[in-house]
């Protein structure tokens, strides 16, 4: 009776502050509409990484909406293929553009392997996309890791510092040749508010003296900024441009490391339906960057709620930025 007891008032809590939220606060951000981003977009190469869901399900169903053609670049192929199919589905079921010999590639979604922890499979990855894409006019690094117990990578790296910034270095390293090549080009990194709580540790990168999983995760997503700032540097004059973002807090898979008590699992989904933006408003950001003509020639910026945002000192240390990309070429093997 006990429990029972407490589940009801958990519950009645929770559903009291989500009809305040739906009242008073409304969704955070408006989808994004108009005809400029679907001309601006229509035909355009977009490659998505982590696309079968969250963030990246939702940016990948915006892009194909809006005409572009899509590359998902995810780890399980078989997730990513049964995503990639309710997409088409439910582009289709929108009266979407249909893929064809006419539609210069709109709306049509490409599934491909890629482990970003694995520098092999990025690798592999890039080399076919070398091999088989003519153009590569957005490129998304979306996917991420958020608070995982200790784990390394293939290649031996702390794992969210492994996937989160290493994997997307090389990834976007490999393919700077093609976004050149396509330019007017953009990159798009996403990141996290979290990144103020993180610091970047010359000396244990790698994590092996110590490790807590939360200061990990704000590191990757401080060295995202870092990455971002640096790059957009080397990039001035080449009209590719790479901007990072924030996607506030959205309810997704991500948190699946993250161990909820039983008895506090109701008000936490009550007050995430409040509270939390869905998929869909929280990838409004990526979108907005990907395609929007308001953003065209802007580069090395942050942005939150598809407005640009300021960074906190940390975050904008060039000295700091550009001694993290020289030991990030040596980890990943650009430089030996």
């Amino acid at each position: 009776m006990a429990v029972a007891t407490v589940a009801a008032l958990l519950a009645a809590l929770g559903g009291a502050l989500w009809l305040a939220a739906r009242r008073f606060l409304g969704p955070s951000v408006q989808r994004l509409h108009g005809s400029e981003h679907s001309s601006f977009m229509h035909g355009k190469t977009v490659l998505i990484t982590g696309a079968n869901s969250g963030l990246g399900r939702a940016t990948a169903a915006e892009l194909l909406r809006l005409g572009a053609r899509v590359i998902m670049g995810c780890r399980d192929l078989e997730r990513a293929e049964e995503a990639a199919g309710q997409l088409r589905r439910e582009l289709r079921q929108a009266g979407g553009p249909e893929p064809g010999p006419s539609s210069g590639g709109a709306g049509e979604l490409v599934v491909k392997h890629l482990d970003l922890a694995s520098l092999r499979s990025v690798r592999a990855f890039c080399q076919e996309m070398l091999q088989e894409e003519p153009q590569l006019d957005v490129l998304i690094n979306n996917a991420g890791i958020f608070q995982c117990p200790y784990m390394k990578t293939e290649d031996g790296f702390e794992m969210q510092f492994g996937v989160n910034h290493l994997g997307h270095f090389l990834l976007t390293n490999l393919l700077l040749g093609l976004l050149k090549s396509s330019a007017p080009s953009r990159i798009v990194v996403v990141s996290s508010k979290l990144y103020k709580y993180g610091d970047i540790n010359f000396e244990d990168l790698n994590s092996e003296q110590s490790y807590n999983k939360s200061f990990c995760y704000s590191r990757s997503k401080l060295a995202n900024i870092l990455f971002t700032r640096e790059l957009a540097r080397r990039l001035e004059g080449t009209n590719v441009t790479v901007n990072v973002l924030h996607p506030g807090i959205v309810r997704t898979n991500l948190g699946r490391h993250i161990h909820i008590p039983l008895l506090v699992k109701p008000l936490f989904n009550l007050v995430s339906w409040a509270f939390f933006k869905t998929p869909l408003e929280g990838a409004q950001t990526s979108i907005y960057l990907a395609s929007s003509p308001e953003v065209e020639g802007v580069s090395g910026k942050y942005f939150g709620d598809c407005k640009e945002e300021e960074l906190l000192p940390k975050a904008m240390d060039e000295s700091v930025a550009r001694k993290l990309w020289d030991i990030s070429e040596v980890m990943v093997g650009i430089l030996k």
